[in-house]
């Protein structure tokens, strides 16, 4: 009686096995699709500003206000998984409009603009933290290698 063996391959043979990245168009989508939310994004701000009576504006400025807190938040959580770091940044961007909202209500100080005007200020604050809090980081590593 004979003993056949099945000869498994090496992990180096795996390697080698699978594809590179393929180049050609549709490769890496994700700077276009930022481009395409970004300019989304701040052509809603834009409507709302000059209180334009187009009927994009209601969709486009809805997307500026949850898109424009959500990524400066999805920055600052850099560490965390894509899953739960998109599930943290859509609640904290909720948050961020929640809490708007209620500040300018109870100083009864409501308006489209202004509410617009305090989201994108929050906004760019928390990337701006983000961003010194990147370069000290960078900084610091470099004076201590």
């Amino acid at each position: 009686m004979q003993t056949l063996r099945i000869k498994t391959a090496s992990s180096q043979d795996t390697e080698r096995a699978r594809p590179g990245p393929r180049p050609g168009p549709g490769r890496d989508l994700t700077p276009l699709l930022a481009g395409a939310a970004t300019a989304a994004g701040g052509f809603g701000a834009v409507l709302a500003l000059v209180d334009s009576g187009s009927p994009l504006r209601g969709p486009f400025t809805l997307f500026f206000l949850l898109a424009a807190p959500a990524a400066a938040i999805a920055a600052a959580l850099r560490g965390l998984e894509p899953f739960g770091r998109t599930v943290a940044a859509v609640a904290g961007a909720v948050v961020v409009n929640m809490l708007v909202a209620q500040g300018m209500l109870a100083v009864h100080r409501w308006s489209v603009r202004g509410g617009i005007v305090a989201v994108t200020a929050i906004s760019a604050l928390l990337l701006l933290l983000v961003l010194v809090r990147r370069l000290r980081g960078r900084t610091t590593r470099r004076r201590t290698d």
